[in-house]
């Protein structure tokens, strides 16, 4: 039984937390000893080892890099081309990865069923290669939106127009207002390249506004809700059914302060604050019961992103311990068939009825 995982930061990961993914995590922790240049060093939870004993065949991995304009606190870079260089700098690992044959890129149909294939027919898949989706987490880095169509050709297939803050084509996370000037072209373009859009981290505001303008296929790779955690990163009930009626799939994510409220960054505690694995899966039933049925929700994790053990549930010790779902999901009284929905079914339909209409 192998597990999708929507959203990883891998390559960033790799490159400005200097983690060689290839190692097992507790020997990227023991190397990360005695550093606190990172609020989660020495507690990491990702390496493709440790995907590989959990299961997970496939993940969407992400290029990330932040424009800051001046002003912006956040972090990022100080011009579009910056970020963008950063974008090509994590595709430069994706590509070693591939070349050691630790990743695999999947970018069609014909791709992911060989992946898959691959994946089923083997016992010893510690020595298989991880599949990864390609996505864009921020647009910030796309310098222009000709430049769409460049990164469609070296295998982005997702794009989040927005992270956190303000966007060059849409305010994101702890911002607000409408998509910006190139937004709407952005989208445009992605329709037509047969691009997913992630709504992850649009801000209420550009949300609504990408949904009346994108007709192409749309998920949320990680995202919780906002019913059971009030915090403007996650979904309304009524932004849930409007992803529902477009036949998106949300992924659960595993940051504690998005799972439990009252979370207090560098203050909280998993165990404090009774945050476990099954405080996500509270989130899944809430889609479940929105939608009426499993359909629409998947695993989206993010559990490389910039937290670890400190933030993450206290009975996780590394990704593979996302296999214990499957027992979890059942316990909450989901069927065989859900069980299957949630972990790998609903992201592979999706998959599939998206790579079937071609690139115009």
């Amino acid at each position: 039984m192998f597990l999708i995982d929507a959203h990883l930061d891998l390559a960033m990961n790799a490159l400005e937390w200097n983690r060689d993914l290839r190692l097992p995590v507790n020997k990227i922790n023991e190397r990360e000893e005695g550093l606190s240049d990172k609020p989660d060093r020495g507690k990491a939870t990702v390496s493709l080892p440790e995907l590989r004993k959990g299961g997970v065949a496939l993940v969407v991995a992400t290029q990330i890099g932040r424009y800051v304009a001046p002003g912006n606190p956040l972090s990022g870079w100080h011009s579009p081309e910056q970020a963008w260089a950063q974008t090509q700098g994590q595709l430069a690992w994706y590509k070693a990865m591939e070349a050691a044959g630790e990743m695999r890129m999947i970018t069609d149909l014909v791709t992911l069923d060989a992946h898959l294939l691959e994946w089923t027919q083997t016992t010893a898949t510690e020595s298989l290669p991880v599949g990864y989706i390609l996505s864009l987490e921020g647009a910030d880095s796309l310098i222009d939106v000709s430049y769409l169509e460049k990164a469609w050709q070296y295998g982005l297939r997702a794009v989040g127009p927005a992270h956190y803050g303000p966007g060059r084509y849409a305010p994101g996370t702890d911002a607000t207002g409408p998509l910006e000037k190139d937004g709407p072209a952005l989208l445009r373009e992605m329709e037509r390249l047969n691009m997913i859009l992630d709504a992850t981290h649009l801000c209420d505001e550009s949300f609504w506004e990408a949904l009346s303008i994108f007709h192409g296929s749309i998920w949320a790779s990680h995202n919780n809700c906002r019913a059971l955690v009030d915090h403007n990163r996650q979904y309304s009930d009524e932004q849930i059914k409007a992803l529902i009626e477009k036949n998106a799939v949300i992924g659960g994510a595993l940051d504690a302060w998005m799972m439990v409220p009252g979370w207090e960054r560098g203050k909280s505690t998993p165990q404090a604050m009774n945050c476990n694995i099954d405080s996500m899966i509270d989130h899944i039933v809430h889609i479940c019961s929105i939608a009426g049925n499993s359909l629409h929700v998947g695993i989206g994790s993010d559990l490389d992103g910039a937290f670890g053990r400190e933030q993450c549930p206290y009975d996780l010790e590394t990704i593979a311990d996302l296999n214990k779902l499957a027992g979890l999901l059942s316990k909450r009284n989901f069927t065989e068939t859900d069980i299957d929905n949630i972990l790998r079914g609903n992201w592979l339909r999706f998959l599939r009825e998206t790579w079937a209409s071609p690139q115009t």
